[in-house]
């Protein structure tokens, strides 16, 4: 007879007590579990395709590679959940964690980009990913360094940089720039718009225009672009849009440099904190223990699965992935934790990736739609880290590290040109102010904590 370890401690250890109409291994009705899919995805359909579109943007690319990019991140996200609710061996958490483009990569990929082009950044973002996965190894060692403080600042620097992005998008976006229309009134007004929708849907008490705030404000910008004639749509003309997008692994080649390496890798670190945190919270709200062999099993495996899926999410063409955290939310609010709900999202996913009108029609949208989106939803990414910061014990330690590690992080955000007589090497590690941000926060907490220790010793 075989004994189920992890259910046997689980009934040792208290579990939180959850009001759950579906645990994890409930299979629901279908309609049931059709209806919890695609609130789902709802709350994760924008924020898959907007790295790439905010990306592809960044670095001028044409129509049709647009539209390819922000099918295959649908498609790499479809993937990379069936892997994180089944669990494949070691692999995934077995929880409803729903895997997406990751945000924490939008900076060092367009520096990569602007480097090396497509090549570099899929050739990086795969030579990296090695770096979650052995994390997840070796996880309790790390955490003596890379603490919540350097995470939560890693977290604040990261939405800091792509409130700037998300700025630019509301202007009109580099093209805008180019021809001398940024900042227009009509760009800017239309970017408004799509961020007062959100937030008027956002405060709504019905929880279905809630949990489509960010849907509906699109679509309300979509149409009002379209009406002011800001969408192009003789582009998509040209375009194949009654086939399928068949994935085509390195499709554009692979490319590798040291900078865009380190860059990259550092934020492959930090995601796995934040994985960390994530899968403890699933658990909670999924009625398991966030204790023991069988909660270890689960955040090893969870952060694992997000580096063997950003690796499979750069064969197929995509950005790095990252487990969602607004879908804990939606277990909570529908009380469906089981995971084979999971796989019904995976294949809508999937399916979605492979018709090229999805990332076409969404590849058309114009810049400030976006951007007016995206405003909010990185304003709460850098809201995240300050939360993160703030539980922690601000002493005269944290001050320093938080002074130090800002300072030099947001100097080089807002006055890039102070490397420019750097060498190249040093230009392409440090020109992100994420990544000089967090590597000052590593060092710099390790340091201090060395010479507190030193004094607390000799004292």
């Amino acid at each position: 007879m075989k004994i189920n370890t992890e259910e046997l401690e689980e009934t040792i250890i208290p579990v939180k007590e959850t009001d759950l109409i579906y645990g994890i291994d409930d299979r629901p009705p279908l309609k049931e579990t059709l209806f919890a899919a695609l609130q789902h995805l709802l709350a994760i359909f924008v924020a898959i395709i907007t790295p790439p579109l905010i990306i592809a943007g960044a670095l001028k690319l044409d129509l049709e590679t647009t539209g390819f990019l922000v099918s295959m991140a649908l498609f790499a996200s479809g993937v990379s959940t069936f892997i994180q609710c089944k669990r494949i061996g070691p692999v995934g958490a077995g929880l409803l964690c729903i895997q997406g483009t990751s945000f924490s990569f939008i900076g060092p990929i367009i520096s990569a980009g602007l480097a090396g082009g497509l090549p570099l950044i899929f050739g990086v973002c795969m030579a990296a990913a090695p770096v979650e996965m052995i994390i997840s190894r070796t996880f309790k060692y790390m955490r003596s360094i890379i603490t919540p403080l350097v995470s939560g600042i890693v977290v604040l620097l990261i939405g800091l940089s792509l409130i700037k992005v998300g700025v630019v998008s509301c202007g009109g976006g580099f093209a805008a720039m180019d021809n001398g229309t940024f900042g227009s009134l009509e760009n800017l007004g239309v970017a408004a718009t799509v961020l007062l929708s959100v937030l008027f849907f956002n405060r709504c008490k019905n929880k279905y225009l809630r949990m489509s705030s960010i849907v509906l404000g699109l679509c309300i910008g979509y149409g009002l672009s379209f009406a002011l004639g800001m969408v192009d749509m003789s582009a998509a003309a040209s375009q194949n849009l009654s086939g399928f997008n068949i994935p085509v692994p390195f499709k554009y080649g692979l490319d590798f440099n040291i900078s865009s390496f380190i860059a990259i890798g550092l934020v492959y670190l930090i995601t796995a904190i934040e994985a960390t945190g994530d899968v403890t919270a699933n658990s909670l709200i999924s009625g398991k223990s966030i204790e023991g062999e069988g909660y270890l099993k689960r955040v090893s495996g969870g952060v694992l699965a997000d580096g063997v899926n950003s690796f499979v999410a750069g064969v197929f063409n995509s950005f790095p992935n990252s487990i969602f955290a607004q879908n804990n939310g939606i277990i909570q609010l529908t009380g469906v934790a089981s995971r084979y709900v999971g796989y019904y999202i995976a294949g809508m996913l999937i399916l979605l990736g492979l018709f090229p009108v999805v990332g076409v029609i969404f590849s058309l949208m114009p810049d400030p739609v976006l951007g007016g989106a995206t405003l909010l939803m990185f304003g709460t990414v850098a809201a995240a880290g300050i939360r993160i910061i703030a539980a922690q014990e601000i002493n005269r330690k944290a001050t320093l590290v938080l002074a130090v590690s800002l300072s030099l992080g947001l100097g080089v955000e807002l006055m890039p040109d102070i490397l420019k007589t750097a060498p190249e090497a040093i230009k392409g590690i440090f020109s992100s102010g994420i990544t000089t941000g967090g590597l000052t926060a590593i060092i710099a907490n390790v340091l201090i904590r060395v010479k507190e220790d030193q004094v607390d010793k000799t004292e």
